[in-house]
C-alpha cells in the first residue's frame, strides 16, 4: 500500500465523519443525544472503517520498518497478549451492558408491582380519596407505559412533566386521608404510594446508568492498537488484504451489540414494559 492510497482512504473516512456530523447537527434534540453511543449502527460503521484503516496503517509502517525475524516470536507474544486483553475488556463491557439491561427489566417489574399494590390499597383510604387515587393511578400507568415506548426527547420531557404532576396529585390525595384519618391501616396506603414514587425514581436512575466513557475509550484504544500490530505483523499485506477486514468486522459487531444493549431508547434491543402492559390490560378488562 503506497502513501497516495492511504491518503485517499483517510480522506474518504474524513468525508464520512463530516457527513455524519452534518446530519446530527440538523437534529432538534438535546446535546447528550448527539453522543455517538446513542447511534449503534453509526458506531458500527465508524468502528469498522477506523479499525480497518488502523490495519492498513500498520502494514504501511511495516514497509518502512521491517520486522527482524530474530524478534518475530517476541512480537507474536505481544500481539497475542494485546488481542487477549482486548477480548477480555470487550467481554467485561458486554457483561456491564447486560447487567444494566437486566436492572432496567427488574425495576420495570418492581414498578408494576408497586402500582398494582397501591391500586388495591386505595380501598383503605377515604371513599372520595380512594376514587381519586384509582383514577390518577390509571393515568399514571399510561404515562409510565409511554416512558418505555417513547424515543423522542421532546416527548420524553412532556411525559416527565406530566408524571411529576401526577405524582404530586397522588401524594396529595393520600396525605389528605392520612391527615383526616391517621390510622395504621391508612399508613399502609401511604407506604404503598411511597413505593410507587420510589420505583419511578429507581427506574429513571437505571435508564441513565450507562457504561462509563472511560471503558469505551479503553476498548477503542486497545482495538486500534491490535489492528496496527496485525497490519505490522502481516507477512504479505497484499495477499492478506481481505483478511484484514475480518477482525475489524467482528470487533465492530461487538461494539454494536454492547452499544445497542446499553442504549435504552435507541437501537433494536429495548426493555419492553411487559408487566405494566399486563396490569394495564387487567384494569381495562370488564
Amino acid at each position: 500500500m503506497n502513501e497516495a492510497s492511504l491518503l485517499r482512504e483517510l480522506v474518504a473516512a474524513a468525508a464520512v465523519v463530516s457527513f455524519i456530523k452534518q446530519n446530527f447537527a440538523n437534529k432538534t434534540v438535546e446535546s447528550d443525544m448527539y453522543d455517538l453511543l446513542n447511534y449503534p449502527l453509526v458506531l458500527f460503521g465508524l468502528s469498522f472503517l477506523g479499525l480497518w484503516l488502523a490495519t492498513r496503517l500498520g502494514a504501511s509502517i511495516k514497509k518502512r520498518h521491517l520486522i527482524n525475524e530474530d524478534i518475530r516470536k517476541d512480537f507474536d507474544v505481544i500481539l497475542a497478549t494485546t488481542l487477549t486483553i482486548s477480548g477480555l475488556i470487550i467481554g467485561f463491557s458486554f457483561s456491564m451492558s447486560i447487567n444494566r439491561y437486566e436492572q432496567r427489566k427488574n425495576f420495570e417489574e418492581a414498578e408494576a408491582n408497586a402500582i398494582g399494590t397501591e391500586y388495591v390499597r386505595a380501598d383503605l383510604l377515604l371513599p372520595e380519596d380512594a376514587a381519586q387515587v384509582r383514577s390518577l393511578l390509571r393515568q399514571y400507568l399510561d404515562q409510565r407505559l409511554a416512558f418505555y415506548k417513547v424515543r423522542s426527547v421532546v416527548q420524553l420531557r412532556q411525559i416527565d412533566a406530566r408524571t411529576a404532576q401526577l405524582e404530586n396529585d397522588l401524594w396529595a390525595a393520600v396525605r389528605r386521608s392520612a391527615s383526616t384519618q391517621p390510622t395504621p391501616v391508612v399508613a399502609l396506603a401511604v407506604a404503598g404510594m411511597n413505593d410507587v414514587l420510589n420505583a419511578q425514581g429507581y427506574t429513571d436512575a437505571a435508564w441513565r446508568n450507562r457504561i462509563p466513557a472511560g471503558a469505551w475509550f479503553l476498548m477503542a484504544a486497545i482495538a486500534v492498537t491490535c489492528q496496527i500490530l496485525i497490519g505490522y505483523g502481516a507477512r504479505n499485506a497484499k495477499a492478506e488484504g481481505a483478511l484484514f477486514r475480518v477482525l475489524p468486522f467482528v470487533v465492530s459487531i461487538s461494539f454494536l451489540l454492547i452499544a445497542d444493549i446499553d442504549s435504552p431508547r435507541s437501537g433494536i434491543i429495548h426493555v419492553k414494559p411487559q408487566n405494566l402492559l399486563i396490569y394495564a390490560d387487567s384494569l381495562r378488562a370488564p
